[in-house]
């Protein structure tokens, strides 16, 4: 009798080792670390000298006709990657259609923006310079802004050696883009789960997980940045309310003028998911319990128990990975031959 009492315990601690074991095989099938390095990326160099024009570029305020607004504006570095706005204020306060998305790990992503109209970060980093409900500036100025700059000569020669005309738009972009590419977080309490240590998650995080691959999340979440690889309808089963889904904002269909991408969105990709509220493309909720809830209904037609959708948002906790370490450059300064800033905003201008 003595024996199998003292069996006991080791019996019920296997099992309890064989579930962690099968929950974190199936979460490895499924999910991948973030790397630690940035890809490569055809056609931008990845080079110490590229990277660093890009950070000062991206934090550069003088590319919009303002000298207001820099890509940090929105995708605050500090703040996740996003501005925690519903959505952006730019030009002359004028209020965006959409949620910013975060930056930080964006390079993972199918495709920018809501809609994926640009194809990689080099073609989104050039839409806000030129938008203006955003900078309110245009390729011509900006180059003719950099080219004032004698620092900024220099670096686009280093940056792009061999080159006939190095200050170039494009190049402005393709720098940005080599820059936004080095804002991984790797590193989460997840990733060090999906990398073997089972400590890394509480059970009621572990318990979220399962929530989330047995009820579907995972059909639009996967991947390394659980999301960001795919388009998909907003409202799959049920169709959120107007304030949520604002009816004159069709999504993709804009992109393609195919009726069957109407509200359809990329979905978001959900790496350090708590830092970045609001929530959504109308950014109209607040609260990561509340979307998951949303998200419940409105894509899998399942109404999540209020411990479940707690139980998802611990899990979701568990995204946040480090956060880059960026040292606030200091800009060269500009010349005499430098477009002065316009502040001036003109109604019915395209953007608006």
């Amino acid at each position: 009798m003595k024996r199998l009492l003292l069996a006991l315990p080791l019996v019920v601690v296997m099992g309890a080792s064989q579930g962690q074991d099968e929950l974190m095989q199936r979460a490895q099938a499924i999910f991948k670390p973030i790397p630690t390095a940035p890809p490569a990326i055809e056609g931008t160099p990845m080079t110490p000298e590229s990277i660093e024009l890009g950070k000062l570029l991206y934090f550069d305020p003088r590319l919009s006709s303002s000298w207001l607004i820099s890509c940090n504006t929105c995708h605050n570095l500090g703040l996740g990657g996003v501005d925690l706005l519903e959505t952006s204020i730019g030009h002359g306060w004028q209020k965006g259609p959409r949620n910013a998305p975060t930056v930080l790990n964006a390079v993972l992503n199918i495709a920018q923006f809501w809609d994926g109209r640009a194809a990689d970060l080099k073609e989104q980093a050039m839409g806000p310079v030129q938008a203006a409900v955003e900078m309110n500036s245009t390729p011509e100025r900006a180059v003719a802004t950099l080219q004032s700059i004698p620092e900024y000569v220099g670096m686009f020669e280093r940056a792009f050696p061999g080159e006939e005309d190095p200050v170039s738009f494009e190049n402005m972009a393709r720098a940005i883009e080599a820059f936004e590419a080095t804002l991984l977080t790797p590193g989460s309490r997840f990733d060090q789960y999906l990398e073997g240590n089972a400590g890394a998650l509480g059970e009621m995080e572990k318990s979220g997980l399962r929530l989330f691959m047995d009820r579907g999340c995972l059909a639009c979440h996967a991947g390394a940045n659980l999301g960001g690889t795919g388009y998909f309808p907003f409202g799959v089963v049920q169709e959120p309310g107007a304030d949520i889904l604002p009816p004159e904002d069709k999504g993709r269909f804009a992109v393609t003028q195919t009726a069957s991408d109407e509200y359809v969105f990329k979905a978001p990709a959900l790496r350090n998911v708590v830092l970045t509220p609001p929530y959504f493309h109308s950014g109209m909720v607040w609260d990561l319990a509340q979307a998951v809830g949303i998200m419940g209904s409105a894509q899998l037609g399942q109404q999540l128990s209020e411990d479940e959708t707690q139980a998802i948002a611990a899990f979701l906790g568990t995204l946040t990975g480090r956060q880059p370490s960026v040292v606030y450059p200091v800009l060269p300064p500009h010349t005499a031959e430098t477009p002065l800033p316009d502040v001036s905003v003109v109604v019915g201008a395209p953007g608006h």
